[in-house]
């Protein structure tokens, strides 16, 4: 045997056994007779460079060489699927399939892994890109950490389609959760939260050769091509397992939606004795036919959904309550709990919203109470355990009426839930609170400054309000714990370029209520400077689109404040923008033309077709009528607006042709 067809033997032998022990869970072969065939195939490979193979089962264990991920666009966008809770629920979404086909309907039953959404491209039977979910158009490339999970084929085998991408989950099992955590405990690190997050991180490590380390593992759930063997979603799964696949065993076809209610029963049930962590079902019509003609919305596909499990119940106690006050000056409840893990982590502490909820539980210090996970993800109590109460030392829990950080009275607004601290200019948690929203990522970008060093200027009497960032110099920070050159410096460089923010982001950084990003742009695109909008009227403001009673009241309130009008004069003579130029129309070639966008869209967002419709003299409209000119349809339009605009006889046109007739 030539060294070329020794390589070639020990690849294809090599890649066989990963697939028997990783993805049938039935090695035929000892570890020390696999270990013999890898080492063998390594000195090969090295010995003979010219028959490299990216996709050799020897390139699993990965690189050393940092990595950058470069973003590019899905073959076609990678949406979410909307929610269902209850039996009830799916049977509605039985009834809304069946409006829009006459034809008889199968679904197909699969377990919803709590793990990472991955796509994945092959050519030829080769293994050529992965991408994560991204946004849903673009996804980064996570090829090389990918090609390290031993369960996903590197190359195929039997009958497969010369081009196609298979969608799945990449997860962490509790069993290497569990090891990994044993591990990090053992050398002094911080074990990691839960298995999802872990997966996250793990799969965008600069390190390939350390992913590898993890053990992560992969299960495959969808396929996109053109020439797929079967017009069926469940039969085209069951072939890719002969291609070497990783395709669940738990999937299911069921031929009715009580079969779907009986499979999401049953595995509410069964859920917990599984090696890995699901938190529900995902429902599809199983033809593809089908599938492609009740289409998508705008987010999700219409021929699928996700039934959501209800969250785990875990009794524990509460031990104290502490008040956390807001930069708005919102007083927040939290419970301080016994440790007690729910869904993935450790919970201490739970927020208890505000006095509303604490008198509707009727909570109680020294209760026992039943934690949950709101959306798997926040830890909330729902339910007080009374059997358990000790009515000889129990009294009902009495709202605070002063603030614990600054002693100051606190006071309940007519309308609202919350409880707020009235000493807004010297409340310690709401000068710190507006400061990190001052400086975070969607306001002003500061790098090099967060929670932990604003507390630290704040005790030194150094950052008293978002103004006193530009007075900060090296002198300052030099001699304080935690400072050093490198952060300095970038800190430093990061404030000073900030005085080139543009005026609607720093508008939105004064924090004031209910003016997030969206409408602190749309105030400056109607008042284009702050000397505008300090005197604005109430009325002036509730005439422009998008702002309402509420909105207005708190812009109003803002500037008829003192203190805020002599920040804003202080921030003026620090040179930072507010004031923004109101931009002349690229052209008239839209003018009178009232356009509808719809569809999902890959050369722009959105919001950017919809700012080339406005600068090119357009009007965007959400509806389509007898007065809509034309629309501009993307990906996976809605069938429902299609075919009213066939009815009314409007032009659709492209993506790419709305682009070339502006240029």
């Amino acid at each position: 045997m030539s060294p070329e067809e020794k390589i070639r033997f020990l690849r294809n032998e090599i890649s066989l056994h990963n697939h028997n022990y990783y993805v049938l869970s039935k090695p035929v072969i000892s570890d020390y007779e696999f270990d013999q065939l890898y080492n063998e195939l390594i000195v090969l490979e090295d010995q003979f460079p010219e028959y490299y193979d990216d996709n050799s089962p020897s390139k699993r264990v990965g690189s050393d060489i940092s990595l950058e991920f470069k973003s590019f666009p899905h073959s076609k966008p990678m949406l979410s699927l909307s929610n269902t809770y209850s039996d009830i629920e799916i049977t509605d979404f039985d009834k809304r399939i069946k409006k829009l086909t006459n034809d008889p309907i199968e679904y197909v039953c699969e377990l919803k892994y709590d793990g990472v959404s991955i796509s994945i491209e092959y050519k030829n039977g080769e293994f050529v890109q992965a991408l994560t979910r991204g946004d849903g158009i673009k996804g980064d490339d996570v090829t090389n950490n990918v090609k390290t999970i031993k369960s996903i084929p590197l190359k195929l085998k039997g009958d497969y389609p010369n081009h196609f991408f298979i969608r799945g989950e990449i997860f962490l099992s509790i069993e290497n959760f569990n090891e990994l955590n044993k591990s990090r405990i053992s050398q002094g690190l911080i074990p990691f939260s839960n298995p999802r997050n872990t997966a996250s991180g793990t799969l965008k490590m600069q390190k390939s050769s350390e992913v590898a380390k993890r053990k992560l593992d992969c299960f495959l759930y969808y396929i996109i091509g053109d020439n797929l063997p079967y017009n069926s979603h469940y039969d085209n799964l069951i072939k890719a397992k002969e291609w070497g696949f990783k395709i669940p065993d738990e999937i299911s076809l069921k031929k009715n939606i009580k079969g779907v209610i009986d499979f999401t029963n049953d595995w509410n049930l069964k859920r917990k004795n599984l090696p890995y962590e699901i938190d529900g079902i995902v429902i599809k019509v199983n033809s593809l036919d089908q599938q492609n003609s009740m289409g998508f919305t705008s987010k999700f596909p219409r021929w699928a959904i996700a039934f959501k499990f209800k969250a785990l119940q875990v009794e524990t106690i509460l031990n104290s309550i502490s008040y956390q006050i807001g930069r708005t000056g919102a007083v927040t409840p939290v419970a301080n709990l016994d440790p007690v893990y729910v869904s993935g982590t450790i919970v201490k502490r739970a927020s208890l919203h505000n006095a509303d909820q604490i008198s509707k539980l009727d909570i109680r210090i020294g209760d026992h109470v039943y934690i949950e996970k709101g959306g798997e993800i926040i830890p909330k109590i729902v339910e007080v355990n009374k059997s358990k109460r000790n009515l000889n030392n129990s009294e009902k829990l009495i709202f605070i009426r002063n603030c614990p950080e600054c002693g100051s009275e606190i006071q309940r607004k007519i309308g609202e839930a919350q409880h707020y601290c009235k000493n807004y200019n010297f409340c310690p948690p709401q000068i710190k609170g507006r400061i990190e929203h001052f400086v975070s990522r969607k306001a002003m970008n500061i790098d090099g400054i967060g929670k932990m060093q604003i507390e630290k200027l704040f005790d030194e009497g150094l950052l008293l309000d978002i103004a006193d960032l530009y007075l900060l110099n090296k002198d300052h920070l030099i001699n304080l714990r935690g400072f050093e050159d490198t952060l300095i410096e970038k800190l430093l460089f990061s404030i000073e370029s900030s005085k080139k923010v543009p005026f609607e982001k720093v508008l939105f950084g004064l924090g004031i209520r209910f003016v997030g990003e969206t409408v602190a742009k749309t105030l400056v695109n109607k008042f284009n400077s702050i000397e505008k909008l300090m005197v604005v009227s109430f009325d002036e403001l509730i005439s422009v689109d998008e702002i309402g009673e509420k909105i207005a009241k708190s812009v109003v309130k803002y500037f008829q404040k003192k203190e805020n009008l002599h920040l804003i004069q202080k921030l003026i003579k620090l040179g930072l923008q507010f004031s923004s130029k109101i931009e002349k129309n690229i052209s008239n070639i839209l003018e009178g033309k009232t356009i509808v966008i719809s569809g999902l869209f890959v050369v722009k967002s959105r919001s950017e077709i919809k700012n080339l419709i406005e600068k090119n003299g357009g009007k965007n409209s959400s509806s389509i009528s007898k007065k809509t000119s034309f629309i501009i349809a993307g990906q996976n339009m809605g069938p429902k607006k299609k075919k009213l605009a066939e009815q009314l006889g409007l032009k659709l046109i492209s993506e790419n042709d709305f682009l070339s007739m502006i240029s």
